[in-house]
């Protein structure tokens, strides 16, 4: 006779561990779906003044020095070192840590542009032109000053890869207006020469959020998303039976498990079959007048360049997508500033010059958010020779600029200043988490409200630092 009458043996146990662990977690997820449900049933928190977001992303730190924060008296300091009064000990890169930190002046010129009478540099004529429709803020600043941790800051409100980003967070809680299409589509430039700037997935990743909310990347290719179109001669009626066979399956998993990925993957099964005819139709820019090339430039009948991204992102805003995403890279002038720069000013100033005129003229401007921007901006210290024209500018974290427009943007308006020698931002600092809770209350969510529950805690866009709404460059 056993000594331990109330053994129940290892199997049993562990199976009844089991059970137990199993309904804690799905009581546990179940409450996350309740939870979720709730909180989109509350938003928007107040009337949007913005439907949906373009965001223009220049990967790599455009120089605020040489494009938009004009400071004509560094030429007097040209050669100098920086006065440590002005650097305050900040850190810098391993690439010019330790050397010595020469200023070097901005190497264009300035003009003022629009009724607003706001400088921009001479390699941006085009932005210049729509300067009485934008809104400069010149204070811009982060925590990162190496690429990879600073565009993930920018874009997740966190450093370390694995939270959503913004654009998931808009997916998220605001959910679609056009069942044909994603609610998050990306689309990343494809260079005339090969990038040395990695993009990440993660970039776009929707982190601990359900995954149906990731961004969807749009190929410049035969087929803009892999694995779309069903085989030749495979009937679509045949298709349409396999997926719904396939849903009454996966539905009843799901009641079992409780699962929410498997609701998601259901739902991209049937976004998927949709979008084998709404993607062709929005891909397709044979019907685009002549008229529309010559607005966007000379490279925007090439597909997949930053220019034919940016007559998509039009294309997709009049179709109602939420949120839409380009990615152009090599903003990083560490040499060759004079070249190098001026090759992103190509590429990218007409196109989004034209995107904000084009969206204007259709009556889209005015509920729809723009955001051009990259991670960071370039140090007044020249890299290299500050004399030859090789010389370039390291990251620099403390001060950039970016610009807005559309949606509720105060137009023709700049915000924010920097020192004498565009090192600091000096009066009305913007931090990337202040931007995050701008561009959703311009959406109509409040940041402090908008959560999501994960591994016990109530995640924000915005994180657990303060942050604010800057109100004053709302209208």
């Amino acid at each position: 006779m056993s000594n331990e009458p109330n053994n129940l043996g290892r199997r049993s146990f562990l199976n009844q561990v089991g059970l137990n662990f199993g309904a804690l977690a799905a009581s546990a997820m179940l409450g996350d779906e309740l939870a979720a449900s709730e909180l989109k049933n509350s938003l928007p928190h107040f009337a949007p003044k913005a439907k949906r977001v373009i965001f223009l992303t220049q990967s790599g730190g455009p120089s605020q020095i040489e494009l938009f924060d004009d400071k004509p008296d560094l030429h007097k300091l040209a050669g100098t070192p920086l006065p440590d009064s002005v650097r305050q000990g900040q850190r810098l890169t391993g690439m010019t840590k330790g050397k010595p930190q020469l200023i070097l002046p901005p190497i264009t010129k300035f003009h003022h542009h629009g009724e607003c009478g706001a400088k921009v540099g001479e390699w941006l004529p085009h932005i210049g032109s729509i300067a009485d429709e934008i809104c400069f803020v010149k204070s811009m600043v982060t925590d990162q000053i190496n690429h990879a941790p600073a565009m993930t800051k920018f874009l997740t409100g966190h450093q370390i890869a694995g939270r959503p980003s913004f654009g998931c967070w808009a997916s998220y809680g605001l959910g679609s207006m056009n069942k044909n299409l994603p609610e998050y589509v990306v689309l990343l430039s494809r260079m005339k020469r090969p990038s040395d700037q990695p993009l990440y997935d993660h970039y776009w990743g929707s982190g601990f959020l359900p995954s149906r909310h990731q961004g969807v990347k749009l190929r410049s290719a035969k087929d803009p998303v892999l694995y779309l179109n069903d085989p030749d001669g495979f009937p679509r009626e045949l298709r349409r039976e396999m997926l719904d066979g396939l849903a009454s399956l996966n539905r009843k998993r799901q009641a079992e498990t409780f699962d929410p990925e498997i609701e998601t993957r259901i739902e991209q099964y049937e976004m998927a079959f949709r979008m084998q005819t709404s993607i062709p139709e929005l891909t397709n820019l044979s019907d685009e007048p002549e008229s529309t090339f010559e607005l966007y430039g000379p490279d925007s009948r090439r597909p997949g360049s930053y220019a034919a991204n940016c007559i998509l992102a039009r294309r997709m805003a009049e179709r109602d997508v939420r949120f839409i995403q380009l990615f152009h890279p090599d903003w990083d002038h560490h040499s060759r500033l004079s070249s190098w720069c001026v090759s992103r000013c190509v590429d990218t100033d007409q196109p989004s010059a034209a995107l904000v005129k084009d969206l204007k003229q259709r009556g889209l401007l005015k509920d729809t958010l723009v955001i051009w921007g990259g991670e960071f901006g370039r140090s007044v210290a020249g890299q290299g020779d500050w004399k030859s024209p090789e010389a370039g500018r390291d990251h620099h974290p403390r001060c950039f600029t970016i610009w807005m427009a559309g949606a509720g943007v105060k137009p023709g308006f700049s915000y924010g200043a920097t020192d004498d020698f565009s090192y600091n931002a000096v009066e009305n600092p913007v931090n990337v988490r202040d931007l995050h809770a701008t561009a959703l209350h311009l959406l109509g969510i409040d940041h402090e409200r908008f959560t999501h529950r994960y591994q016990g805690l109530d995640f924000k866009l915005t994180g657990v630092e303060p942050s604010r709404v800057v109100d004053e460059i709302i209208t």
